[in-house]
This record gives C-alpha cells, sequence and structure tokens, in this order.
C-alpha cells in the first residue's frame, strides 16, 4: 500500500486552491490548506507537512522569503513554488532558497503529480535521515555520559566547551576510562556532526599497515596492491578521525600525522601528488606521552600538537560514588537483552562493588555486571554472584571474627556452585536446612 504523504498547499487564490486540492487529494495525498503565508506557517507548526504547495505572491509575505522560512521551521519539508510567467524569476530565487522546484500556473497541470510524487520521496528520505541522525546524536551526546561526581561533571564540562571548536584533542587516561565514549560525544557535539566519526586503534596494527590504513595508497604502491585504496584520513575528511592508543604509533608516522595536523596535506604510499583533507584529530593514550617525548620515545613536536586542549578521563576509583548509577545502567541495559528487566541489587552487593580496586574501570564494571545478570536466578542480586576477589574485598569487620569467615566461606562456595544450594550444602559437609539457615542469619540473598 502507497505511503499516505502529506501536502499543504497555501495560495490566497480560493478556487485555485480548492481545485488543487481536490486533485492532490484524488492521487491518495492528505491535504491541509491555507489562504496565507502566516497560515501556512501556523500549520506546519502543528502538522507533520511532506510537501508545501506555495504561490510565490501571497498577500501577507513574500514568497520567496516564505520558502526559507519552512525550510528553517522544517528541513525535510520540500516546497514547490507556483508562479505566473511574469513571476519565473521569483521561482528560481525561491529555488536558491531551497525550493524544489516551481511550476506554472495553468499551463503545466500534467506535472503536478509527477512533480509531487519525486518531492514527497525526498522528503520522506530526508526525513529518515533526519530521525536517523537525530538518533546517533542522542546515542552518542553528553547526556549518555553517566556520573554526577564532581571529577566527571569538570571533564564533561571541559569537553562541552572544546567541542565547539575544531582544536585538536588528546584523552588522557587509565584503559577502560571512556575515552572513546568522550570522543563521539565530542565529535557529536561539534559543526562536523553530520560527518563521519571513524575511530582507528593504533595498537591493532604493525607499523606499515597502520599507515596504509591512515593514509591510502595508489595501485602498485606494494605487491598486492592492485587498486587504489582511500585512507582513514580520507574517509573521515569532513568530520572527525579518532586515534586510539596513539603512543603505540611509530615516530616515522608521527611525522606524517604532524604534517597533517600541520597542513591538512599528505602524500599516499605510492603516489607523488599531495592529497588534501579537512579532518579534526582526536588522539588518546594511557601512556605519559610527555614523559615519553622527554626521552625520545614520542616525537616532542607531535606531543605539543596533540596536547593543545588535553582532558584527562578520571579513574573508576576516583570516582566511587558513580559505581553504583553505572552499576543500575549497565544492569538495566543488560537485564533488557537477556529477558530479565526486574532486577535488582542487595546493599551488600552494592557495597562489594564500591570496596572493588577497578583497575580495568567502567569497562571491568560493565563486564561484571553482564556477567552477574548471566549467573542471576532470582531478582534480586547479591555479592555471592560476584567473583571471589570482590568478596576478599567487601568489607567483613574484625577479620578474625569467626561469623564474618564462615560467611565468607558461604559467598565463595555458593559463586563457585553458581548459586546451586544443594551443591554448595554437599560441598560445605552441613545439611540443606542448616544452609538456608545461615544465609539468612548472615543476610546471604
Amino acid at each position: 500500500m502507497k505511503k499516505a504523504y502529506t501536502v499543504l498547499v497555501i495560495d490566497d487564490e480560493k478556487k485555485l486552491n480548492d481545485l488543487l486540492s481536490r486533485i492532490i487529494g484524488y492521487e491518495g495525498y492528505n491535504v491541509f490548506q491555507a489562504y496565507t503565508g502566516k497560515e501556512g506557517l501556523k500549520t506546519l507548526g502543528q502538522e507533520e507537512v511532506n510537501v508545501v504547495i506555495s504561490d510565490v505572491k501571497l498577500p501577507d509575505i513574500n514568497g520567496v522569503d516564505l520558502v526559507k522560512q519552512i525550510k528553517e521551521k522544517s528541513p525535510y519539508t520540500e516546497v514547490i513554488s507556483l508562479t505566473a510567467y511574469g513571476t519565473i524569476p521569483d521561482s528560481v530565487t525561491a529555488m536558491k532558497n531551497g525550493a524544489f522546484d516551481y511550476i506554472t500556473k495553468g499551463d503545466d497541470n500534467r506535472k503536478i503529480i509527477p512533480l509531487l510524487n519525486k518531492a514527497a520521496e525526498k522528503s520522506d528520505l530526508q526525513k529518515r535521515v533526519f530521525d536517523l541522525e537525530k538518533e546517533i546524536r542522542g546515542k552518542y551526546s553528553f547526556d549518555t555520559i553517566i556520573g554526577n561526581s564532581p571529577q566527571i561533571k569538570d571533564t564533561v564540562l571541559l569537553a562541552k566547551k572544546v567541542a565547539e571548536t575544531d582544536t585538536t584533542v588528546l584523552l588522557l587516561g587509565d584503559t577502560g576510562t571512556g575515552k572513546e565514549v568522550f570522543a563521539q560525544a565530542i565529535h557529536y557535539a561539534s559543526l562536523r556532526r553530520t560527518h563521519r566519526f571513524v575511530a582507528l586503534n593504533c595498537s591493532g596494527f604493525n607499523s606499515e599497515l597502520l599507515e596504509s590504513e591512515l593514509f591510502g595508497y595508489k595501485t602498485g604502491a606494494f605487491t598486492g596492491a592492485a587498486k587504489d585504496k582511500r585512507g582513514l584520513l580520507e574517509e573521515a575528511s569532513g568530520g572527525t578521525l579518532f586515534l586510539d592508543e596513539i603512543g603505540e604509533m611509530n615516530l616515522d608516522l608521527q611525522a606524517k600525522l604532524l604534517r597533517v595536523l600541520e597542513t591538512q596535506t599528505f602524500i599516499k604510499l605510492g603516489d607523488t601528488q599531495t592529497t588534501k583533507v579537512d579532518v579534526r584529530i582526536i588522539a588518546a593514550t594511557n601512556r605519559n606521552l610527555e614523559a615519553e617525548a622527554q626521552t625520545g620515545k614520542f616525537r616532542l613536536d607531535l606531543y605539543y600538537r596533540l596536547s593543545v586542549f588535553s582532558i584527562t578521563l578520571p579513574a573508576l576509583s576516583n570516582r566511587k560514588g558513580d559505581i553504583e548509577l553505572l552499576a543500575k545502567h549497565y544492569l538495566k541495559e543488560f537485564g533488557m537483552k537477556m529477558n530479565k528487566p526486574q532486577l535488582d541489587m542487595d546493599k551488600d552487593f552494592i557495597e562489594a562493588l564500591k570496596h572493588h580496586s577497578w583497575k580495568g574501570n567502567i569497562r571491568e564494571l560493565r563486564n561484571i555486571i553482564e556477567r552477574v545478570v548471566i549467573l542471576a536466578d532470582g531478582n534480586i542480586l547479591n555479592a555471592s554472584l560476584l567473583p571471589y576477589e570482590f568478596q576478599v574485598e567487601a568489607p567483613e569487620g574484625d577479620s578474625m571474627n569467626m561469623q564474618a569467615m564462615e560467611k565468607l566461606h558461604i559467598r565463595k562456595v555458593l559463586n563457585f556452585t553458581h548459586g546451586n544450594k544443594t551443591e554448595t550444602a554437599r560441598l560445605l559437609g552441613i545439611g540443606l536446612s542448616t544452609l538456608y539457615r545461615k544465609m539468612e542469619e548472615y543476610g546471604i540473598g
């Protein structure tokens, strides 16, 4: 079944407006009518319109200016201008303002429906692209960065400020702190957001492959180069290239990257011509590049060029107040994926998370929550589902207290048996009823 598109006809000549509206309605379109530009704009504010057919001569608004206002109000709405012979130049100007096309009153009747069909299809495609871009911006916006701690709030504030510029950014911090998440947020908050965000992990390639990935090559540049290849610098032109683990790049490639940063040009492997790009670089590392630059392991000039604006992402161990928030976020994510939407965490579970060292940072937390969701049989997650090292780190009061040691041991065995009470009781050498009594006594869920 053909999709029902919506058309708005704006013309102060009522007979022509009514005639056009009937013709268009017979073709299966939903039709709205307006007799002034002001009425038309009001309708646009209330209804989702695919195509506007508007006279270029209206009593209250010049039709040429109206096109501009329509496109500002609804960028994916297409406009077809209605013109008399004497106003064709106005319609040409309207097209420069963003109109799809124009038709001449009384002489182009056979063109109206085919032209309308094309405009409606273009509008529908643009609307889908617009919605997709909006969804992507939402998915990668700063709003997705979770945390209320001063450390993460200050970091987000810095990133938001630099996002508005075209400045090169260096993201510093331990592995797993979310450097790529920040890079994406910076890109989608920038003026480059309508262009590509391309990510490359520099540690994933040897130097030769990394060079060809970055800069591309010409046919015959080396054995196996059967055709030209565009590098990621070209693919990201107009947008952002994120270079993760930049500290792994060798010195020769660093020199070529420095040239890109300074001139936005480079020479491909096997080429003699310069390739020009327009790309923003965001780099990231968990290494101390300043120290390595001082010892010659990293180019000092490149370090200075990259670190025009550096942001250090806080380790999770330095923002423990955010752990519960992050855990709940991932619990919801994996609970929905694994059809366990009612999951929650008990107090001991949360305390165990807070007292863990989190050397793997947010990435480690995400993996741990995914694991416990898989293991969970009931709706409440308890500390027995966590790996043994979490329970060792959890506060138990006096380490020599017999009850504390017994509680810890029961948790350890429950973890080993993945929560199987019968098997746990067997391994502990106690009756099942005794195990349940002790679990209730110690508050083990």
